[in-house]
């Protein structure tokens, strides 16, 4: 019996110069890369790359991948690996993968710095790094290779020492990189300014591309705050008290060296309509406040943050095709282009019974989101995109306790600390430092095991803060 001939594929790949292209009137052809632009990044890099005149006549995004908020990759999480396949790992080649969550769109990128460099947060789609040999910080774009460089961590030391207790035995390694909340603001000369709350101090920390060191904010922030980063502000609400709870916003500073303005109250929420739980997070260009209405496992109430600071409490109905993860970082994802998502859902970890739990806005029905032996066994896998997602909301690692320090004295605690900053750490002083995120998807019986999240890599600290974009 004769073989079926293959029918060859017409190769559908445009021509370098394609006429049709070409053609395009360029007024046309800007109008459209600024569309794409709105929406994503990668959306505009491949229109440039359709031919040489789509190049020419659209604004190159590379030099401009920080300085120009336009060109800021939003909307992308970088994927855990799992497996011990941290960022860095020779077995990742020095890629990284990164998920579009509204498109699905998966992409590998190289990414040489995490050699010798750590993350610390992101925002809009930036990254914070940490130079291991001189704790220097760095924000990079990942998809357009541009890198501003920042004063090192270690000048805010001398300020933390003074202005907190440190005989009551707090690792400033903890309270330093992690429960941070950074925002990006790029002002018009060209210079980006970052603004990093350290929500353990409760004290806010900025600097410019131009500064020489890090410098602490002369005002405290409230205790108990969750935070949100969104178009360089950061929005602040404050867990729900007797007297009500306060959403805050901090706006960049007005002139490029000048402290950021107190944070300035926008709304108060009564104890009648935010009683328990309190999450931030943006959706379709709204920040929306999810909470509940009393301390029983009431229905989850969302309100939309513009219509709170109008005086308007009215909740939210419904978030279209989206589900809403909630956690140390809050992230909204699109069950359109990821189909295992279940849209108008809010997952999150029940507080009372820490548990991960799924509520469905329409029905108002309670369910799990992943099964059991997958959130809560032993080395899960094959792991659930939800895990993936639900990883990335763990931003604050956990850590020991930090009683054992109270036995050093107030010298020797600033020679440790200097040294967990700069990553010179010696192996006996790790039981007494945060535990680091291996490049595991997230597990509650992992969570727990001692020294999860801990390792060495050529005798220095490395840590995985989960990573995504808003």
């Amino acid at each position: 019996m004769a073989a079926c001939p293959r029918k060859r594929r017409h190769s559908m790949v445009v021509p370098y110069n394609s006429p049709w292209a070409s053609s395009l009137h360029a007024d046309l052809l800007l109008l459209v890369a600024w569309r794409l632009l709105d929406g994503d990044l990668m959306d505009y890099v491949r229109l440039r790359a359709v031919c040489k005149n789509w190049r020419y006549a659209t604004i190159c995004p590379r030099g401009r991948g920080i300085t120009d908020s336009r060109f800021h990759p939003r909307r992308w999480m970088m994927l855990p690996e799992g497996h011990g396949l941290h960022p860095g790992h020779y077995k990742l080649g020095g890629f990284v993968r990164f998920l579009n969550l509204d498109t699905g769109t998966l992409v590998r990128v190289k990414l040489p710095l995490f050699k010798n460099h750590c993350i610390l947060d992101s925002v809009n789609g930036l990254l914070l790094l940490q130079r291991d040999e001189d704790s220097a910080i760095l924000l990079l774009n990942p998809f357009t290779s541009d890198i501003t460089e920042l004063p090192p961590l270690s000048t805010l030391l001398t300020q933390v020492v003074k202005q907190s207790e440190i005989t009551v035995g707090l690792c400033y390694c903890y309270l330093l990189k992690h429960g941070m909340s950074t925002a990006v603001f790029c002002n018009n000369d060209g210079t980006t300014t970052v603004m990093i709350i350290l929500h353990h101090l409760s004290q806010l920390a900025y600097a410019t591309s131009q500064d020489k060191q890090w410098i602490m904010a002369s005002w405290d922030l409230p205790l108990n705050m969750k935070a949100l980063s969104c178009q360089g502000k950061l929005y602040l609400v404050q867990y729900p008290a007797s007297h009500g709870s306060q959403v805050l916003q901090i706006d960049p500073p007005l002139q490029v060296g000048s402290p950021p303005p107190r944070p300035k109250l926008i709304a108060t929420c009564p104890t009648n309509k935010l009683v328990y739980g309190y999450h931030l997070v943006e959706c379709d260009s709204n920040i929306l406040l999810v909470c509940h209405t009393d301390d029983s496992r009431s229905p989850i109430l969302i309100y939309n943050l513009e219509n709170i600071t109008a005086g308007r409490f009215t909740p939210v109905r419904s978030i279209g095709k989206h589900a809403l993860f909630l956690g140390e970082r809050s992230l909204s994802v699109s069950s359109k282009a990821l189909p295992t998502i279940m849209a108008e859902t809010v997952v999150y970890k029940e507080p009372r019974e820490h548990r991960f739990v799924q509520y469905h806005l329409g029905t108002g029905n309670w369910s799990e989101p992943v099964d059991e032996c997958g959130i809560y066994g032993y080395s899960p896998g094959p792991h659930s995109l939800i895990q993936h997602i639900i990883t990335c909301c763990i931003r604050r690692a956990w850590y020991v306790i930090s009683f054992y320090l109270a036995l050093f004295s107030c010298y020797q605690l600033i020679i440790i600390v200097h040294r967990i900053i700069l990553f010179r750490s010696h192996a006996n002083m790790f039981s007494f430092c945060p535990y680091r995120n291996k490049g595991l998807i997230y597990s509650e019986a992992e969570a727990y095991k001692p020294g999860w999240l801990t390792w060495k890599v050529k005798r220095k600290f490395r840590h995985w803060v989960q990573f995504s974009h808003n």
